[in-house]
């Protein structure tokens, strides 16, 4: 072969071969940027340390009664104590309280949140909270509901209520067992004191309780009625976590919502809170095997607006809730029903308003067929 022909092929060669390393890259670079950047978990290990989740929740590391590191792992729907060194006498306070807030906090208030709120303006209160725990350790995991007399949204206000759902080592609450209660369909020890700050009463489980549906104004009421608290003070937060007194890795807020709903007995809006109206639902899915997300959307057919409204419906066997935006939905199974947030409570008059839930499923996937508005049965799109 001539020099020149050898050239020739050789730089043809090259040509096809930057061409081949060009189309790869380009494809890597497009699938790059199909698949966008990867969402971190976020770790946070100074004292008082913060961020926020699901874009209207606080996770807060709060280590107020130790010098020892406390780190906790905030994820995309609640948090991990990923270390807790240290310990503390179990005769006295606790180390720290990480945790997860609606609410105000020494003035750090989450994102869009209806709090404080007046306790007489208050129809309902929905929320859920899912544990994960450990044995290794001495703690409680407990769920805060905090009341004052005003709408402060700094400090420590003037009541604690205290949900205890799991205590494990030689701990108890401020003050003395003073009796028992049945709050939520549950039965409670009830104790009630003062730690020199405010006063604090708490709800017991006597056996741990690792997830519960639940509405805060039965703890409210049940304090009114005690003499702890009255219907003019506000709710200012309500959070949930845990108090390690020993150790306390690994101990786990799997899942967390909160919602504050108007209405209540204070001044309400247009088409006054709850009323009846004639709807249409149109409830769309995506589904994969063993889950699937549902978009709820309900359109009031009526001539009158409705302010405050309670979806429900059947979930058919085998389904379950485990994650939802734009409505609490309380139980997690079975016959469910989804209440409006603060921001959502007013559908006008030919208007809609849209929810939506992440769940999973057993056998085979199927919709489901009836739904009512504020108890009126809508028609189905």
């Amino acid at each position: 072969m001539r020099p020149l022909q050898r050239c020739v092929r050789s730089v043809r060669s090259a040509r096809v071969a930057l061409m081949t390393m060009l189309v790869a890259l380009a494809s890597l670079a497009a699938l790059v940027t199909t698949a966008g950047p990867a969402q971190a978990d976020t770790l946070i290990c100074d004292q008082y340390g913060s961020t926020t989740i699901q874009g209207r929740y606080v996770v807060q590391n709060n280590r107020w009664g130790t010098t020892a590191t406390q780190c906790v792992n905030a994820t995309a729907t609640g948090f991990e104590l990923t270390r807790a060194d240290g310990s503390v006498p179990t005769n006295g306070a606790p180390k720290s309280y990480p945790s997860v807030y609606n609410g105000c906090h020494y003035t750090n208030c989450s994102p869009g949140t209806s709090l404080p709120m007046q306790v007489s303006s208050i129809s309902s209160a929905p929320s859920s909270i899912s544990y994960g725990y450990v044995s290794n350790a001495v703690y409680n995991a407990s769920y805060d509901i905090w009341l004052d007399p005003t709408p402060r949204k700094d400090g420590v206000s003037r009541t604690e209520i205290m949900i205890w759902f799991n205590r494990v080592g030689p701990i108890q609450p401020i003050g003395s067992r003073t009796g028992t209660a049945t709050v939520g369909g549950r039965t409670w020890e009830v104790w009630t004191g003062s730690n020199g700050s405010n006063d604090v009463i708490s709800f017991v489980a006597p056996s741990a309780i690792a997830g519960w549906s639940f509405d805060v104004m039965d703890f409210v009421d049940e304090t009114v009625a005690r003499g702890m608290a009255q219907p003019s003070w506000y709710i200012t937060s309500v959070q949930a976590g845990f108090e390690p007194w020993e150790n306390g890795a690994g101990l786990k807020v799997q899942s967390f919502s909160s919602t504050v709903n108007g209405g209540g007995s204070g001044p309400g809006g247009p088409g006054g809170p709850g009323t009846p109206g004639a709807c249409r639902v149109a409830y769309g899915t995506n589904v994969w095997p063993g889950g699937f997300t549902a978009e709820v959307t309900v359109t009031n057919t009526s001539a009158a607006p409705v302010n405050g409204w309670k979806v429900t419906f059947g979930l058919p066997a085998g389904q379950s809730v485990t994650q939802t935006w734009n409505a609490a939905i309380t139980p997690s199974s079975g016959t469910v029903t989804a209440t409006n947030t603060g921001s959502n409570a007013l559908i006008t008059a030919g208007g809609s308003q849209s929810f939506g839930f992440q769940g999973t499923y057993t056998g085979t996937f199927t919709k489901p067929t009836q739904f009512s508005l504020n108890g009126t049965a809508c028609t189905v799109a």
